[in-house]
């Protein structure tokens, strides 16, 4: 299976600004992602989509390919992330180069290890799903056996649909979140669904210690502390 590694990192950021390159611990906030997925042996390629030309050459200079520059119309606030991977794989392609599968690495995820992104990637291939994400338990709290949804009278119903609450904590179903490090998605299944997940979605399991995700400054000196400390 060709998979390319799609690392997307465009330089407009508004909660931590210029963050992609922004130092975290001494290295740009980029080279984490960089260094996991260079050092993933399943990955075929691993490329930067980025509309910045700072971006640009902090990319190179860590070892990746930027085969383009992203359009700025994909590179604005509002834009989702489908088309960002849309626009990789079909330049990819207009180039020459195949792929069975696109994984998408978000900078903003800095702890993922290597391990993590080969883990999705062999698991996406021995179930024949059409994507997989990366995922983590849900605290028992917070499990939608036990959550409420709240409508406009007041009136609380089950997240679950069901008519009331499991009353052993031990009776719980596993219940799990995607933590936004790692996504594979066949790239067939980009072209019939136009989305990132399809219709079957496998989960793969993070460690909660290697998960964080940064979009604020609060995020930001939260993972350099863990980072400090690790």
């Amino acid at each position: 299976m060709r998979v390319l590694g799609l690392i997307p990192a465009r330089g407009g950021s508004k909660g931590v600004p210029r963050k992609n390159i922004k130092l975290l611990n001494g290295k740009p906030l980029l080279a984490y992602t960089a260094e996991s997925a260079l050092n993933a042996n399943l990955l075929s390629k691993v490329i930067l989509s980025t509309d910045d030309n700072e971006i640009a050459r902090v990319g190179k200079e860590l070892g990746l390919e930027v085969p383009f520059m992203r359009p700025p119309e994909l590179a604005e606030d509002s834009t989702p992330t489908f088309p960002v991977v849309a626009h990789a794989v079909r330049h990819m392609q207009e180039t020459g180069e195949l792929f069975d599968a696109v994984c998408l690495l978000q900078p903003t995820s800095p702890l993922r290890r290597p391990e993590d992104i080969d883990g999705s990637i062999h698991l996406l291939a021995e179930s024949g799903a059409d994507s997989v994400v990366s995922v983590l338990r849900v605290p028992h709290a917070y499990n939608p056996k036990w959550v409420y949804w709240k409508s406009e009278n007041g009136e609380l119903a089950l997240t679950s649909g069901d008519k009331e609450p499991v009353s052993r904590r031990q009776d719980l179903p596993d219940a799990f979140h995607r933590d936004g490090s790692v996504y594979v998605v066949r790239t067939k299944v980009l072209r019939k669904y136009e989305n990132l997940y399809g219709r079957s979605v496998f989960g793969y399991e993070i460690e909660r210690r290697h998960s964080a995700n940064i979009d604020t400054l609060e995020d930001w000196n939260f993972v350099e502390n863990l980072i400090l400390n690790s």
